[in-house]
């Protein structure tokens, strides 16, 4: 894993729409009593968001590749993909509010084109997403899930990307947090069910078994209830994704409201594209449908345009988590 922050390319168009800018910003401690909602965006302010259409329509079909995929699927032309649509710039939605956009989104549509069939996003909680799957509400799912061998007895992966934990705390880290030793006796905020979660437990029973005081852990359903946490001080970090972190420590209110606490990524992984277990032949396809993105180029230009290439894999492993 890399241990120097992601770099945001150079290439973004400017949006000045108030609700796209809300989005990035992600809560700024709203009302007068600081209770919630977000703050009004500041005329003219930039929003970290790459023009990729041309970029996804260079995409072409790799006809081999679009063979494996299960005749049911290529004659519906769709997949249905899951996805928690909380998490710039994992997945989030574009300023009219119903527009997924996002690397992850970016790399979805282009798997598909490799295929030859559209992606259809659906947005659910994040905890909802594996079994949603299990009862083929959905075909996949894609939401910075990370590839473990608990999860992988779920459900397979077909991975995409590598991450790890990364602290978030207010701008100055006013708490001196410097890693995850000195989130004792700290309030710390997570989203229910991801791996911060497990990982801030696993922290606490450290913090109490070296006889230090423990975390107070919040678990809520979204990034943005946390941002909102961290900003009004009621909590002291947020553990998060690095693509997530990074991305909103540099663009909620013009880089001034959080920074990351600087070290390696805790736990680092990959994410995985998840597929039922008992859907053998979807994940292959969707296996061979990455590797060929990734051999064109075409993976590299998605994941650059978004500033996160450093996640890049150089292939397309299928449960290769750990």
């Amino acid at each position: 894993m890399p241990s120097t922050p992601l770099t945001l390319t150079r290439t973004w168009r400017l949006a000045v729409l108030t609700g796209l800018a809300a989005l990035v910003t992600a809560a700024c401690g709203g009302g007068p009593d600081g209770a919630g909602g977000q703050e009004p965006a500041a005329p003219g302010a930039p929003a970290a968001i790459p023009d990729t259409t041309a970029l996804i329509e260079s995409v072409q079909k790799d006809a081999a590749v679009a063979g494996t995929l299960p005749a049911k699927y290529a004659q519906a032309g769709m997949l249905h993909l899951a996805s928690n649509l909380q998490s710039a710039p994992n997945n989030f939605y574009a300023a009219d509010g119903k527009t997924p956009i996002g690397y992850e989104v970016d790399l979805a549509k282009a798997i598909g084109k490799k295929l030859g069939v559209t992606v259809h996003h659906q947005d659910m909680a994040f905890g909802s997403l594996i079994t949603s799957l299990q009862s083929g509400r959905v075909d996949l799912t894609m939401a910075a899930m990370n590839d473990t061998k608990t999860r992988q007895a779920q459900i397979d992966f077909v991975d995409y990307f590598s991450s790890g934990i990364t602290i978030m705390v207010r701008k100055g880290n006013p708490d001196q947090i410097s890693g995850p030793d000195t989130l004792c006796g700290k309030n710390v905020a997570v989203v229910q069910g991801t791996s911060h979660q497990k990982f801030a437990e696993e922290q606490n029973g450290k913090c109490t078994q070296a006889g230090k005081p423990a975390l107070t852990v919040t678990a809520t359903d979204s990034d943005t209830q946390n941002q909102n946490q961290l900003r009004t001080g009621r909590v002291a970090a947020i553990l998060n994704d690095l693509p997530s972190a990074v991305y909103i420590s540099r663009t909620a209110g013009e880089g001034k409201f959080f920074e990351v606490v600087p070290g390696e990524p805790i736990n680092g992984g990959p994410y995985g594209i998840g597929v039922n277990k008992e859907n053998k032949p979807l994940a292959e396809s969707i296996q061979k449908a990455l590797q060929s993105l990734i051999a064109d180029g075409g993976y590299g230009k998605i994941l650059q345009a978004w500033g996160v290439e450093q996640g890049a894999v150089k292939e397309a492993k299928l449960n290769g988590g750990s």
